[in-house]
């Protein structure tokens, strides 16, 4: 379990200092591995259920998601920047929420869970701190997506997995985030012209 969710979370945070648009779809597919590998882990024992979650997961969150965004990613003609700018105030903020974010998991019971929990908060304090840094839609796209990732993390930590319908909800509402983002950020803005430049 602690392999796989510090793969989750290096596909975290890494982009966050070093990443770049065009790349986040790869980071998507990483932490959808990644979280495909901790709920097969937090499975006692393969059944129909953990078969139908995992495919679940694996193929909506790191198999189609990242697709779609990376199509609608490379539709667009701006340059590809940082995901989160790269300035010395911008970082010392992500450090100090992430390390503030496992504060908040120490409290737990157990190193799994408050590692998790830690896990957890560091994504969703690291998705808001993108929301609040790049305006850009794509990166308001991965934020997003990075919170629907930090709830199928702390799935993990509950004493039963989620029923089937649950997990079937939680894909398509992630599939329409993705799908409808990914329209949003294809589809060309309107170009206003002026009256008095109108032939």
């Amino acid at each position: 379990m602690s392999v796989a969710l510090a793969l989750f979370l290096l596909a975290v945070v890494v982009p966050v200092f070093f990443g770049k648009i065009r790349s986040a779809p790869t980071w998507l597919l990483i932490q959808g591995a990644a979280l495909a590998w901790a709920g097969f882990l937090q499975h006692a024992h393969v059944s129909m259920h953990t078969v139908a979650a995992l495919a679940e997961v694996v193929v909506v969150r790191a198999l189609i998601a990242p697709w779609l965004l990376r199509r609608a990613i490379r539709g667009r003609s701006e340059p590809n920047h940082d995901l989160m700018p790269s300035n010395l105030f911008a970082w010392t903020v992500a450090i100090a929420l992430i390390v503030l974010a496992f504060q908040f998991g120490a409290p737990a019971a157990d190193e799994r869970h408050a590692m998790t929990l830690g896990a957890v908060a560091a994504t969703v304090a690291v998705a808001w701190l993108l929301l609040a840094t790049n305006g850009s839609s794509p990166a308001q796209l991965v934020a997003v997506l990075y919170m629907e990732n930090a709830l199928g993390l702390f799935e993990t930590l509950l004493p039963a997995p989620w029923p089937l319908p649950v997990h079937a909800a939680l894909g398509l509402i992630y599939l329409g985030t993705v799908g409808v983002g990914g329209w949003l950020i294809g589809t060309p803005e309107a170009v206003t012209v002026p009256e008095g430049d109108r032939a």
